[in-house]
């Protein structure tokens, strides 16, 4: 049985409440749900599979806590560990950097050899662009409470059904 972590990035509680909402569909108790700037390399080692969130801000930038938390990502061995990543943004304001927290979180990651799972479809999505767009897919789970809030629910259980099928 692989044990997640969840670790996010909230500067206004958004990515928080959706952090907690993913880790009851991944029956990851609330014990393993972290804010990010309390990430180490401790922390990082307990868990097989990495639930990592965050927000987009400003032109499509990460959320400030994870500039530490990507350092410390870095150190670590992460080739035996899979990354399922989420985040939220807005497609109507920020139409053209849409989740754009969660393609920097994946360009950051993708030479530490971890295995990356939870890629999402764009159908259903209205946005410009997005780096978070890899091979014609989202790389993680792209939420919009601004927006799209009413699909929230949906997408979170369909992405953790996924996520279980990807990691067992």
């Amino acid at each position: 049985m692989n044990k997640i972590g969840v670790f996010y990035g909230s500067t206004t509680g958004t990515t928080e409440d959706l952090a907690r909402r993913i880790a009851e569909k991944l029956d990851v108790p609330s014990a393993d749900v972290f804010d990010v700037s309390k990430l180490t390399e401790a922390l990082v080692n307990e868990y097989d599979v990495l639930v990592l969130g965050s927000s987009t801000w400003g032109a499509g930038e990460l959320q400030d806590d994870w500039y530490d938390g990507v350092k410390v990502l870095k150190k670590c061995d992460l080739s035996h560990k899979s990354v399922a990543l989420f985040g939220c943004g807005d497609s109507d304001s920020y139409s053209d950097t849409f989740c754009d927290a969660i393609g920097i979180l994946y360009e950051d990651l993708k030479d530490t050899h971890c295995k990356f799972c939870g890629a999402t479809d764009t159908a259903g999505y209205t946005f410009d662009s997005s780096i978070a767009v890899v091979d014609g897919k989202f790389v993680g789970l792209p939420l919009d409470e601004v927006n799209e809030d009413s699909k929230t629910d949906e997408r979170i259980s369909a992405w953790a059904e996924q996520v279980k099928q990807e990691i067992s």
